[in-house]
């Protein structure tokens, strides 16, 4: 029995020291931080990391016994970026025939894809996305980057976007009718109770959050993005089913009226909100509901339609050079109305810091833009305990650039640094060896 024991707290003691020896601390020194707390930058800052996590901000450059020091004294800290509206998978418009492109390639294809596309996304400084629509592909690579498998932004995921028979979603128009596939139905709602059974599935095969389609779209065939296609009590039934099951509701919208609908609804987040008025934005920020104006996929697909518009889906180009330059008019009227805004992108692949100089561009401040990637996207994901700032008790994402992006825009795409929960991916402007493994 004696020797039993002594092999135990021999066991146990190994374990300790190999625990200790894998543990590992880092302090960065910060030149000038931008917290995502506090809007008044900070100079000379200690940040003290322990494995994943943030232990403490100091003033002053410090050390610690047996630390790594990371040297960023001459660039503007801050904490990874997060891009609240991705679509993990998709590739840019024009480089590839959109309607050839989904009838010659499986999930298996968008999951190598997406591996590839949220690789290049972490190394622009997104430690975090919310992945607005996609499949079980989708949950896939979320799991397969929890678990370390490939390497990607933390990703928070919705599988097909619900809407109505011959809306934004559904992947039957514009094709011929004798066409199908078994997964083509798994965001179509057309009664209330359809809404309550899609979402119980969606939560059942791994989502972490629901997309609805309540108006038409513009990158599809045959519907109009100027009206409302789901009905208010579909809204309210998908939103309250959704939430009783812990899960927010993000919501493609583009006319006014459609918008107001689905805030009464319930709606946690307006993606898009093109066509929105003073009203509209007065009704979100009364009700808490974010925007989230995805600039970046308008810039896009505009220069895709005035460009290659038989790229395509058939039919959408003429659409995309009537709207596209809206939501740019539009943006101003809603920073001045004080709605809450969440920074978005809409892409896969393609340079995602693009949507921080077309924010600040149309109407926001450089501080504004940042605390939309930072604080107010972990709001609107509901984790703003654990991301969005540099903070003690935060995960140990931060990135970095090379100048000040409160004074050129142009910096936030040229990121130096990226740590995501510890690790380092980028450092002095390179892909380090962790990004490849």
């Amino acid at each position: 029995m004696q020797h039993v024991l002594v092999r135990v707290v021999v066991c146990l003691a190994a374990a300790v020291i190999s625990e200790a020896a894998a543990a590992k601390d880092v302090v960065i020194h910060a030149g000038t931080l931008l917290d995502g707390v506090s809007e008044v930058p900070q100079k000379q800052v200690s940040i003290f990391v322990h494995d994943e996590k943030i232990v403490s901000v100091e003033s002053g450059f410090k050390t610690a016994a047996g630390a790594e020091v990371i040297d960023l004294s001459g660039a503007t800290v801050l904490p990874g970026f997060i891009d609240c509206h991705v679509h993990v998978a998709a590739k840019l418009p024009s480089r590839m025939n959109a309607t050839e492109d989904r009838m010659t390639h499986t999930d298996i294809d968008r999951a190598f894809d997406g591996a590839v596309f949220a690789r290049q996304m972490l190394q622009q400084g997104f430690t975090t996305a919310r992945d607005a629509g996609g499949g079980d592909d989708t949950v896939s690579l979320r799991d397969a980057i929890a678990a370390g498998k490939v390497s990607g932004p933390r990703l928070f995921v919705a599988l097909e976007p619900l809407g109505p028979t011959a809306g934004h979603a559904d992947p039957r128009s514009g094709l011929d009718a004798q066409l199908g596939h078994s997964g083509w139905d798994n965001g179509r709602v057309d009664t209330p109770e359809e809404a309550r059974q899609r979402v119980r599935e969606h939560k059942r095969r791994g989502a972490d959050l629901i997309k609805l389609m309540p108006s038409g779209g513009i990158a599809s065939t045959g519907d109009d993005p100027r009206q409302q296609l789901m009905t208010n009590e579909e809204m309210r039934v998908a939103v309250d089913t959704a939430h009783s099951l812990g899960m927010k509701v993000a919501a493609h919208i583009y006319p006014a009226g459609a918008i107001e609908n689905a805030v009464l609804a319930g709606v946690d987040s307006v993606e898009h909100g093109s066509f929105a008025t003073a009203h509209t934005f007065a009704l979100m920020k009364a009700h808490g509901t974010y925007l989230v104006p995805t600039l970046t996929v308008y810039e896009v697909f505009y220069a895709a339609a005035r460009d290659h518009p038989e790229l395509l889906t058939p039919g959408t180009a003429p659409k995309e050079l009537h709207n596209d330059l809206l939501p740019k008019q539009n943006l101003p009227l809603a920073v001045r109305s004080g709605v809450k805004i969440a920074y978005g992108t809409d892409i896969g692949e393609g340079d995602h810091a693009m949507e921080f100089g077309l924010l600040i561009h149309n109407g926001m401040s450089p501080m504004q833009a940042v605390l939309a990637a930072t604080r107010n996207a972990a709001d609107l994901l509901g984790v703003a305990d654990t991301i969005g700032s540099v903070q003690k008790g935060r995960y140990a994402d931060i990135v970095a650039v090379p100048g000040d992006p409160l004074q050129d825009a142009g910096q936030f795409e040229h990121v130096s640094f990226v740590m995501k929960g510890g690790v380092v991916y980028r450092a002095h402007g390179e892909a380090t060896v962790a990004a490849s493994e």
